[in-house]
């Protein structure tokens, strides 16, 4: 297993679409380019924030191709492989071609809510079928289940190659556990850009973040200055970004990432169903933030 450094801030990547709903790779490439000229530490390709569960397979090819041929060995990619049937997964790791791709994001399995023996025994098959670095995702919002300081930390003690847990459960408690009881080669990064701040000052070692994909040069200097201990000017910066956290996801995900890239005049505002873009009210908010920040829109 290659070593890896995600430490930082990396940024779970959007899928821009034109008007009649196709990739927009262009505009897929001028993000890519963005996020390496501002300072983002590493990309997170096909997560839930690049809308994949719409994605052909054809599609999802391409988009990988394309961030691995420009991103050229810079900066680490994470390469989201997960679903609710662990042999599909296993299969997909065991058959698929992962040149380029640094670490996968696995996300607790959905819909059939697995027990927490249930969650052990999926990433057990995971960790077994694979030689590549694995960040655990638990998202108990998307999910319908949550995966347990416990179970996390039963999995990341028996895996070697288990390094890091991406926690959006919401419940610094529990984060706070496995912070507190982690083995040394295993760390908690924030699945959460509102919380960041705080999760740091806990010892997280940063974030996958959404609002990254419209601030890379601003938001990964908050976590890089909380990282250096600096407290003071982290928490003004994480301040400055209050209303636009809420205002990200009050529409939801990636809806209010996409309209604020509109409005900085990268992508067109466009999802595929079943999601749709903000409401005009969220946009025009949106749109109020970004001129307070001095943002051109």
């Amino acid at each position: 297993m290659a070593d890896i450094n995600l430490k930082g801030m990396g940024v779970a990547l959007i899928t821009p679409f034109k008007e009649d709903e196709s990739v927009d790779y262009e505009a897929l490439a001028r993000l890519v380019d963005y996020q390496l000229q501002n300072g983002t530490d590493y990309l997170v390709v096909l997560g839930t924030t690049a809308e994949t569960p719409t994605l052909a397979e054809e599609e999802k090819k391409n988009i990988i191709n394309l961030v691995v041929t420009k991103v050229n060995g810079r900066i680490p990619i994470v390469l989201g492989v997960g679903g609710n049937c662990t042999r599909s997964v296993v299969e997909k790791l065991k058959n698929d071609n992962f040149d380029g791709i640094d670490a996968i994001l696995s996300v607790v399995p959905y819909y059939n809510k697995p027990s927490q023996e249930g969650i052990y025994q999926h990433y057990k098959a995971i960790a077994e079928a694979t030689a590549l670095p694995i960040v655990l995702y638990n998202v108990p919002g998307r999910t319908g289940v949550n995966m347990t300081a416990e179970t996390t930390l039963r999995i990341a003690r028996e895996f070697k190659n288990v390094i890091a847990v991406k926690e959006a459960s919401g419940n610094i408690t529990q984060m706070d556990d496995i912070i507190k009881n982690k083995p040394a080669n295993f760390n908690v990064i924030s699945g959460d850009d509102g919380i960041t701040f705080p999760l740091i000052t806990l010892g997280a070692v940063g974030v996958i973040s959404v609002i990254g994909n419209a601030f890379p040069r601003e938001f990964s200097r908050m976590v890089r200055l909380a990282l250096a201990g600096d407290y003071d000017s982290a928490r003004t910066i994480h301040h400055s970004f209050t209303e636009l956290f809420s205002l990200l996801f009050v529409d939801g995900n990636p809806a209010g990432a996409k309209s604020m890239l509109n409005a900085m005049g990268f992508i067109e505002n466009k999802l595929r169903l079943p999601l749709v873009p903000t409401r005009i009210t969220t946009f025009e908010k949106i749109r109020d933030v970004l001129r307070q920040l001095s943002i051109k829109c």
